[in-house]
């Protein structure tokens, strides 16, 4: 059997004695009534953009959905499955969060994959390939714009990619009318790894600023 890796070993005994040990309480009362985040975040699994981190949260407010390239499909009851639309349903309908915020981030894989033409797949199966095809429409004219550098067409696929995973959001029943009853909002965020600079969409323009700190 391999042994289970050492980093993880140490970094579980630091937070025993640091994180839960201040938060020990906390984590108690959570066992013990369930948790009530307010505030579902859906975001890229890339190790460098964990919400948690970037918004310095305590345990139990925050429930997170993580993906390659922080993607949300469109409704689909087709009876396959559907690992994020199951993740949302039950953070609406269940856990009745009042904030829905999707959230890229710079230097992403997963676009950086999208903005390839003709790549390999990296296995038979393709998944990521196929995943990434949600974004196929808005990738292919990225590629037509000559008058924009790789790196600025990465940045506007990464802030595109959250405007369409929000449209596809209110394509969900349970989202579309909790939003229209203001039970219900939703946000866009863009994190950037470099500068940990974290920008928001504007609801009504679409356009993404840095808010005041």
């Amino acid at each position: 059997m391999n042994s289970f890796p050492d980093r993880l070993l140490t970094g579980y005994k630091r937070f025993m004695d640091s994180s839960y040990d201040v938060e020990r309480d906390r984590y108690r009362v959570l066992a013990e009534t369930g948790q009530k985040p307010e505030t579902l975040i859906i975001a890229c699994c890339d190790s460098r953009a964990a919400p948690e981190t970037i918004f310095n949260s305590r345990p139990g407010e925050l429930f997170v959905v993580r993906n390659v390239a922080n993607l949300v499909p469109p409704y689909a009851p087709d009876g396959e499955f559907h690992s994020t639309s199951a993740a949302l349903e039950f953070a609406v309908q269940s856990l009745r969060v009042r904030d829905i915020v999707v959230m890229g981030h710079g230097r992403c894989g997963g676009i950086a994959a999208a903005l390839e033409i003709d790549a390999e797949p990296l296995s038979p199966g393709d998944f990521i390939g196929r995943w990434m095809s949600l974004l196929a429409p808005v990738a292919e004219q990225m590629h037509s714009n000559t008058v924009l550098t790789q790196g600025e067409r990465q940045t506007a696929l990464e802030r595109i990619s959250i405007r369409n995973s929000i449209s596809n959001l209110r394509t969900f029943p349970c989202v579309s009318i909790l939003e229209e009853r203001k039970k219900l909002r939703i946000h866009g965020a863009w994190f950037d790894i470099s500068s940990g600079e974290l920008w928001l969409m504007d609801s009504k323009t679409g356009d993404f600023k840095r808010p005041d700190r």
